[in-house]
């Protein structure tokens, strides 16, 4: 009788085995979610726990392989523990840049954020909080190692049989299965699984192995394999809110038949990628040249992207001269940073006009392009001096290799190979002490065209861990902020330094009504604690476009005895290449870009990796399915749908551009 007892005991063992294997992961990714986005329920929580289910469930197919009890114990304990290992790593990411990091930006950069930010990934595991999190997914494999041994040892060891791992298989299959359903049954699941797939929408909503499996299936499998899709034809009008630009007094103000910022290209070969790029390309209209065409003509051009800037540093007491620059330059009222791939996203939005789809490795694959749109190439075809700088370790992101090709007749210089010589081996390294080391070397050339890449900007922002902060502290310590905000802002002030010296460098040389000054940012302040960024914000930025605004300073000293220059439909970091295309009167096609002429009568639009978009008429929520009509203004029916395809579209454009090296078909002869 006995005997017969013991079977049932070790078949409800076994059976109590497998629950725990498929609680685990569910376990992990809600801790992980209250530990990242803070959210608990949300429309994905069903689906994310049923994907979760089925992964721990694997775990117990591959562990089950294991027949001798104490391997098999052994086993179990390893593979909990390494399941914790994506959490803790994408945790610590998170908190240091307030976003996921997909495969290639993890394996492209992690050689680079190992060396050149260890000490502040040192700092986060070892606060409180981190080693809170790391107790926190440390404790299955605690409780199994302790509890599992009473189960696994002291017992009579747990049967494995094929009946077993059919019944395991089965539920795997079964989650799977149903979660896969869900997310046919829901539009915006089906949008962020498939169609609009983007790895921080997929992690947030259907937990991070999910987002992680469907980051390796796209990047193996090439992406949505579709093609360009055919925009439907509505009424649009402009809405009654004022959005052009105020037109600048030096122009007549006479009716003028303006021409076409568009080239003569051969957009009928081509096979494959390149067939549908030329094809969608033809499709478009090109937007119109305008007052502002040829506006910076032969004038020099320094482009600036500053690290963690955002428009709340400019203060007319604290920062005047960045105020200056804001204010009696162009002035736009609605841009955006779209937050991409951290600083190299930020980069290549800024040079190429393109968002990173590639994530942190978009970047780093146009080493061997031919990058023929860049302001490097076009001002260097017209006979410009042209050099690129940072004053980080010149490999830092390969920039070495990519800022070499980029245009710019002299190529590039960091901190290993000649910015030394100007900068203090300080973290971060000043602005000010490299403009004020290379600014000789180029103001008195004949044309100059010139692009920073600041870092005095860079997180984290105390006394002890950034000497900018420390520099800077005194200016800021009576302000009524918390020390994490004032350490910002301190360290921000070596960038309004940097600019004080520039701008008084260029009168002095009487070249300032000759010199256009474009500076934005790379990313939001992501170093800020999420109480810190809504502090500097005035609150809480709750959705990507609250987060990602930003300011885009450009100006030029010619400007400031005219009427201002005002800009209130939104634009981003794509609007600026072919902005500056059109200023500095260059030939350029505008349809190769998916940003906008800013003063073109081209449809303002902005919109994100992530697929949300905003125009004059509204803003679109992809993750939340969502349109809010701006105020005052009539949305046209089918308007939605129309602008989702659009944007669809221009993401395929994107990473269509990227894979092939497009522009060398198109201009390499």
């Amino acid at each position: 009788m006995s005997k017969h007892a013991k079977k049932p005991e070790g078949l409800w063992r076994s059976l109590i085995y497998i629950v725990v294997f498929s609680l685990v992961i569910p376990y992990y990714e809600i801790v992980f979610n209250l530990s990242t986005v803070k959210k608990l329920f949300s429309w994905g929580t069903p689906i994310m726990l049923l994907f979760s289910v089925a992964f721990g469930l694997i775990g117990y197919l591959l562990v089950s392989l294991f027949r001798k009890p104490k391997v098999h114990y052994i086993a179990s304990i390893v593979w909990i523990g390494i399941a914790t290992i994506p959490y803790l790593v994408q945790y610590f990411v998170y908190r240091g840049f307030k976003i996921y990091y997909d495969i290639t930006t993890m394996t492209g950069g992690a050689k680079d954020m190992v060396g050149g930010f260890s000490d502040i990934a040192l700092q986060l595991i070892f606060s409180w909080d981190g080693l809170f999190k790391i107790f926190l997914y440390a404790l299955p494999a605690i409780l199994f190692g302790v509890f599992g041994r009473l189960l696994y040892v002291r017992k009579k060891p747990i049967p494995v049989n094929a009946l077993l791992r059919c019944l395991a298989a089965a539920v795997t299959v079964l989650c799977y299965s149903v979660g896969l359903l869900l997310t046919h049954t829901k539009d915006m699941a089906w949008a962020i699984y498939k169609t609009e797939y983007n790895y921080q929408a997929a992690v947030q909503h259907f937990g991070l192995l999910t987002g992680m499996r469907l980051d390796i299936q796209y990047l193996i499998g090439g992406g949505d394999k579709g093609g360009f899709e055919e925009i439907p034809s509505i009424d649009v009008m402009k809405p009654t809110v004022p959005s052009r630009p105020s037109q600048p007094s030096d122009v007549p103000q006479v009716p003028v038949e303006y021409g076409y910022n568009q080239l003569e290209l051969n957009l009928s070969d081509g096979s494959g990628e390149i067939k549908d790029l030329n094809a969608y390309v033809s499709a478009l209209a090109a937007s119109k040249q305008n007052p502002y065409t040829g506006l910076f003509k032969d004038k020099n051009l320094i482009m600036i992207t500053a690290e963690a800037f955002s428009a709340e540093v400019i203060d007319p007491q604290l920062t005047p001269t960045l105020y200056r620059l804001a204010n009696k330059g162009v002035q736009f009222k609605d841009y955006y940073q779209p937050a991409s791939a951290g600083t190299t996203g930020g980069e290549y939005q800024n040079i190429f006009g393109m968002l990173p789809t590639a994530s942190g490795a978009s970047f780093k694959n146009t080493t061997d392009h031919y990058n023929y749109m860049t302001m490097g190439s076009q001002l260097d075809r017209l006979g410009y001096y042209g050099k690129a700088y940072h004053n980080n370790t010149h490999t830092f992101y390969s920039r070495h290799e990519t800022h070499n090709n980029l245009g710019y007749s002299d190529g590039f210089m960091g901190y290993g190979n000649g910015m030394e010589q100007y900068v203090k081996n300080l973290w971060p390294q000043s602005d000010l002490e490299m403009i004020q080391g290379t600014l000789p070397t180029y103001i008195d050339k004949e044309k100059f065209n010139i692009y920073y890449m600041t870092v005095s900007g860079h997180n984290g922002y105390t006394t002890s861990g950034n000497s900018m902060t420390a520099r800077n502290w005194e200016m800021v310590k009576d302000l009524p902020y918390s020390d994490e905000v004032k350490g910002y802002l301190a360290a921000n002030l070596e960038l309004e330094k940097a600019m004080a010296h520039l701008v008084s460098e260029l009168e002095a040389k009487g070249l300032a009504d000759d010199t256009v000054i474009c500076l934005t940012s790379d990313h939001f302040p992501y170093g800020l604690s999420d109480d810190s960024l809504a502090e500097l914000y005035g609150g809480k930025p709750d959705d990507y476009f609250k987060r990602d605004h930003s300011a885009w300073i450009l100006w030029c000293g010619s400007l400031e005895q005219g009427v201002p220059i005002v800009v209130t439909a939104p634009t981003s970091s794509l609007d600026i290449l072919p902005t500056l295309s059109n200023l500095f009167g260059t030939e350029f096609d505008s349809r190769l870009f998916p940003g906008r002429d800013v003063f073109s009568d081209a449809e303002a639009i902005v919109f994100n990796s992530n697929y949300d978009w905003k125009t004059e008429y509204g803003t679109y929520f992809a993750s939340k399915g969502k349109f809010v009509a701006a105020d005052g203004v009539e949305v046209p029916d089918g308007y939605v749908d129309r602008m989702k395809i659009i944007v669809r579209n221009k993401m395929r454009y994107c990473t269509m551009v990227l894979n092939n090296d497009y522009f060398r078909y198109l201009f390499e002869e």
